[in-house]
């Protein structure tokens, strides 16, 4: 309905109608094939010549159809545009109804049948235009799509969450002893004790909540997306030893690594920095710098 010289392409996968899940009618269809039918029937209803082709992609429904050209003159827009309306409402008000009994538009093509529709008188509600709302209460997506993954907080804000949660971690129980012998001598390293995620979010402030609660996943998404402190396990979190890193299982060749190696110093060690008793690997061994002198 956008504008006559308007072409689409669709991949349908979930089964879904303009209000809600798709109804199946037929049984002697495969669901899919049933839905497929009826999105091919909303661009034929449309106005539209209907191609279908198959994608070459590794996905069991990869079946797409595409619209590149109109079945009416450019002068019968209108009246297109009227029998579309009707459809639309059609599918609102017999949502469950089969599909003789919806009313709408007197539109043959080539769809099994399934567009050779029973015209009627449309009701007062059904003789909207293209110059009104298209239906009610709909609402179209944002020309800009927002990131809402936390992505796109500010660097100061997410910094005072993490130390505020690894902190947390850190002071809510007596210290835990992760001891490695080296040497001949004990060196003991905090790992702090795990919290459930709800655990967590009691000792944050009214505002941060607010804010997190804003982005999609809030507080799992921020501490998921801060992996170099934090291990999200089952709804509990934890500060990650990277002592317990499983190595790479695949042995590189010796350029390959000595390359990987140089990139990963890319970032700050948080630990070098912020934890009491420093990182748990040596400077060497940890994938992140400790100090600005190793940074490359």
């Amino acid at each position: 309905r956008s504008s006559y010289s308007c072409c689409y392409f669709v991949l349908p996968c979930c089964f879904f109608d303009f209000h809600g899940k798709y109804s199946r009618r037929q049984s002697k269809k495969t669901q899919y094939r049933e839905y497929l039918d009826f999105v091919a029937q909303v661009g034929f209803v449309c106005g539209f010549h209907v191609e279908e082709d198959c994608l070459r992609i590794p996905s069991t429904k990869r079946v797409s159809f595409i619209g590149k050209s109109r079945t009416y003159p450019p002068a019968e827009h209108a009246l297109i545009d009227n029998q579309i309306t009707q459809f639309i409402n059609s599918r609102q008000n017999c949502a469950v109804a089969t599909c003789d009994r919806r009313v709408g538009f007197k539109h043959k093509n080539r769809c099994d049948g399934l567009c050779e529709e029973v015209g009627s008188e449309p009701a007062e509600d059904e003789t909207e235009t293209a110059g009104t709302v298209w239906m009610p209460g709909f609402q179209p997506r944002e020309k800009v799509e927002q990131i809402r993954n936390c992505a796109s907080l500010p660097r100061d804000f997410v910094d005072e969450v993490v130390l505020n949660v690894a902190n947390l971690l850190l002071n809510s129980a007596p210290q835990k002893s992760c001891s490695d012998m080296q040497g001949g001598h004990t060196n003991t390293w905090n790992q702090g004790e795990s919290l459930s995620l709800r655990e967590v979010a009691e000792h944050l402030n009214k505002e941060t909540l607010k804010k997190l609660k804003s982005e999609y996943g809030g507080l799992q998404t921020l501490l998921k997306n801060n992996h170099q402190v934090f291990e999200v396990l089952n709804g509990r979190v934890h500060i990650r030893d990277w002592r317990k890193e499983k190595p790479p299982s695949k042995i590189k060749p010796e350029v390959k690594r000595r390359l990987s190696a140089e990139a990963l110093k890319t970032r700050l060690c948080w630990f070098f920095i912020h934890h009491p008793d420093g990182c748990s690997l040596p400077s060497e061994a940890c994938p992140y710098a400790h100090g600005t002198e190793e940074l490359r």
